[in-house]
């Protein structure tokens, strides 16, 4: 309940406040990176970068293309950025945010937003992306390929999400803005006819180290810029991880050898065969002076290198007026983000207080009609159930007077059947009685005469073998 709550209010207040970050992550079907196709030369995007987990981000603010990013879910880096100047941002406000489609292409949520905002909500949320957790307490900091300080206020927000950021540590991160800063801004658009011209793509060479066991660290840090125009030209430039102060510069062929094998990474090499290698060459000194920490001249005209010192007189007498203005602006832009923050939490807590009231609400009118309902089904079955009871009631009541009058009525029966069989039982058998008395006294009387027949016959038989034993045979005639 407290994450759907959570989710309505984050909507409802992202459209009270449109201006929120957004990346798209570019379906298979579309042709390279959609509407920021407008990132690259010929609106034909790098080619060789073929592997399943390359995935194109279109990234954007305000629904405005702001720059393309190709995304490695096995590394959980970004492989390159790709981008145009603008201007020189004035300050830097880091706002991190997280691609919820990268993890669950199923979501609904088709915007960038904070990590924070999407805890629990989204499904494997990191399986295939960093996250703010695997920076913290690594040593290394979140170093962004496409750099904010590049580009006006209204683009920073889209620069400043972990699909743009490589871990590099704090010495890395400062010198690969710092360098890249001063040689887009110095040497490369004062050598480009329009700044629109100038295609910028900016990388990393993922390594077999891994922060956590999970995000890889760059083994270089690499730059291509392509002036697609009157007098154009293309460059390389690499900065190696183990050497903060390094950055060699070579030719866009050259660096495409050290990344994927055929690998492309601008249409029809830049247009090298029309390249103006004067300017090319302009743009590697103003490139060497960089290097050097010298300050890089952009025009050549020597008026201009003599009044140079009138210049820094101004400066010097106008430094003062100019930081009271910026302090004037610094003031009054922290009290409009105060009042816009302050409105931001009145309408989060309204929308929250609302949210809470017409949950509460809905709550109570479900549990409401659910009560009712369950009280109309509950009335037929206790209807029935009072019937079959009664039912049953009466049937006892007839099963209990029908046993009681058969055992009143069994009591007299049976005394009578007795009664009256009394005289058979008793004037009948006599004859039987008398009959079994003769039949015993006859048999009585025969069993003596038995026995004393048996008796003489015994003493006959004894008596004669005596007699043959003891007395001597006479003759015949005796």
């Amino acid at each position: 309940e407290w994450t759907m709550r959570t989710s309505i209010v984050f909507l409802l207040c992202i459209s009270v406040f449109p201006g929120f970050s957004q990346g798209r992550v570019v379906r298979e079907d579309e042709t390279g990176f959609a509407e920021c196709n407008v990132f690259f030369p010929g609106q034909v995007p790098p080619e060789g970068f073929t592997e399943p987990f390359h995935v194109k981000i279109c990234q954007q603010y305000n629904k405005e293309p702001r720059f393309a990013t190709l995304y490695s879910t096995k590394d959980k880096i970004p492989l390159y950025s790709a981008f145009k100047f603008t201007k020189p941002a004035q300050s830097e406000e880091e706002n991190w945010l997280v691609e919820p489609q990268i993890d669950d292409p199923e979501n609904d949520l088709h915007e960038m937003v904070p990590e924070a905002d999407i805890i629990g909500t989204v499904a494997n949320l990191g399986a295939n992306q960093a996250l703010t957790s695997d920076y913290v307490g690594s040593g290394y900091e979140r170093g962004l390929l496409n750099p904010s300080l590049l580009h006006e206020e209204d683009f920073q927000m889209a620069t400043y999400t972990l699909t743009n950021a490589v871990p590099l540590s704090p010495a890395l991160r400062k010198s690969w803005h710092r360098d890249i800063g001063k040689v887009v801004e110095q040497a490369l658009i004062p050598h480009c006819s329009k700044k629109d011209h100038l295609y910028l793509l900016t990388g990393a060479i993922p390594s077999s180290v891994r922060v956590k066991g999970k995000v890889s660290v760059p083994e270089s840090l690499w730059l291509a810029a392509c002036c697609d125009g009157p007098e154009g030209w293309s460059l390389g430039l690499v900065k190696k991880v183990n050497d903060e102060n390094s950055l060699a510069d070579l030719t866009v062929g050259e660096l495409e050898k050290q990344l994927l094998a055929e690998v492309h990474l601008f249409k029809g090499n830049c247009g090298k065969d029309k390249q103006n290698q004067e300017k090319r060459e302009a743009v590697l000194q103003a490139v060497s002076q960089i290097r050097s920490g010298e300050q890089v001249e952009t025009t050549d005209n020597q008026e201009t290198k003599d009044s140079g010192w009138v210049r820094k007189v101004a400066g010097i007498v106008a430094t003062p007026f100019i930081k009271l203005l910026e302090l004037l602006i610094y003031i009054f832009v922290e009290l409009v983000k105060f009042v816009f923050y302050f409105l931001w939490l009145v309408v989060k807590r309204v929308c929250g207080t609302v949210l809470d009231g017409l949950y509460s609400l809905w709550s109570g009118l479900v549990s409401y009609l659910k009560a009712i309902s369950m009280v109309l089904i509950s009335i037929p079955y206790d209807v029935g159930r009072v019937i079959v009871n009664i039912l049953l009631g009466f049937l006892q009541i007839v099963q209990d007077v029908v046993s009681l009058t058969y055992r009143i009525l069994s009591i007299p029966v049976g005394f009578v059947l007795h009664l009256a069989a009394f005289p058979y039982h008793s004037i009948c058998a006599i004859p039987s009685v008398l009959k079994d008395i003769a039949t015993g006294l006859g048999g009585t009387f025969s069993l003596v005469i038995d026995a004393t027949a048996a008796v003489l016959h015994g003493f006959y038989y004894l008596a004669a073998h005596i007699v043959k034993r003891f007395v001597p045979k006479g003759s015949s005639d005796d």
